[in-house]
């Protein structure tokens, strides 16, 4: 839920300062302006802290002369293509000291290019997805994501995000990951600058431009058909082939929709099968490694993968040891 009871808010149409007062449904809530209740719509309704802290001050207005008119300067373009940023609004409250506190930190997604990208958002602590969000996030614009409570930041998050171009393109990449991990000691860091400088919000750059597809490496045929090879027409093998994946979660959810009526057996199979596609796309792809999640639990899809790996030619090595950002519930697999 965006809002929550007690929350400061600014009505959109009369751009006045309210409080939300109760939740209604999850499209409305109760509001009270100047001691009048009234239901709104959540898109009739916003957070106040952009307009609090981008209201320029007003000044007393001097009197100006003609003759002392300058010449009237030409106001640069507004920039684009600056890159797409996670940006992070702290929420201030009083201690018992009435001294400022955080209390939690929205969390927004801000596109500075002028494409449109779906984005697919988790939030991980300690290895395991506490967040999901999927959707459409515009040119120049910005998507409000969730909040979360400042002490849980101390648990270093890692904020990953995938990519992909609403308009595809044949010569951009078919997605993009990326992702931030916070330290507690580098927040507190941005939180004291922050207020130093008496501005809303920090941000961090997920990247500036969307990449460019990358271009497989082309093997000489002729040289391969010289040496007494037989070569055969892979390219329309080639033109289908899935992009590989760094980094796979075996999590069920994450893999079907339709998993609840699954049996144990149906959802192992239906994990394994996820492992082998990830596996052979990677060897396709020529990745130096991949890191299969696969949860920590009763072991038994860990145990089932390993012992697949044992008899791979292609396999080098495989650790499954402490990770910083999925524990001990990944595998790390390094390819000859």
């Amino acid at each position: 839920m965006k809002y929550e009871i007690g929350d400061k808010i600014i009505v959109l149409l009369t751009d006045e300062e309210g409080t939300v007062v109760d939740i209604m449904n999850e499209k409305m809530v109760m509001v009270e302006v100047r001691g009048v209740r009234f239901p709104a719509y959540m898109d009739q309704i916003d957070f106040p802290y952009f307009k609090i802290f981008s209201q320029k001050p007003v000044f007393e207005k001097k009197k100006i002369y003609v003759d002392n008119v300058q010449k009237e300067k030409i106001l640069p373009k507004k920039k684009t293509g600056e890159g797409v940023w996670l940006n992070f609004i702290p929420v201030f409250d009083k201690d018992v000291f009435e001294d400022d506190v955080v209390e939690k930190l929205k969390v927004y997604l801000i596109n500075q290019n002028e494409e449109e990208y779906k984005f697919s958002y988790n939030i991980v602590f300690g290895g395991e997805s506490h967040f999901e969000l999927k959707n459409i996030i515009r040119g120049l614009s910005d998507f409000y994501l969730h909040d979360v409570k400042f002490e849980d930041l101390s648990d270093s998050p890692k904020f990953e995000v995938e990519f992909s171009l609403v308009n595809e393109h044949k010569k951009k990449a078919p997605y993009f990951e990326t992702f931030l991990k916070l330290k507690g000691k580098q927040l507190f860091k941005k939180i004291e600058e922050l207020k130093l400088k008496n501005e809303p919000s920090f941000s961090y750059e997920l990247f500036r431009e969307y990449p460019d597809k990358v271009e497989e490496e082309k093997v000489d045929m002729t040289r391969l058909g010289n040496a007494g090879y037989r070569m055969y027409d892979v390219s329309a093998a080639k033109e289908n082939l899935s992009p590989a994946r760094s980094v796979v979660d075996l999590h069920i959810e994450r893999l079907t929709d339709n998993w609840k009526h699954l049996s144990n057996f149906d959802i192992l199979t239906t994990q394994l099968n996820a492992f082998e596609k990830y596996y052979e796309l990677a060897l396709a792809h020529r990745q130096p490694e991949l890191i299969v999640i696969h949860g920590i639990g009763e072991g038994r899809l860990r145990d089932e993968i390993h012992e697949r790996l044992r008899l791979k030619d292609d396999v080098k090595s495989f650790v499954n040891q402490f990770h910083h950002s999925y524990g001990y519930g990944a595998t790390e697999i390094y390819f000859k």
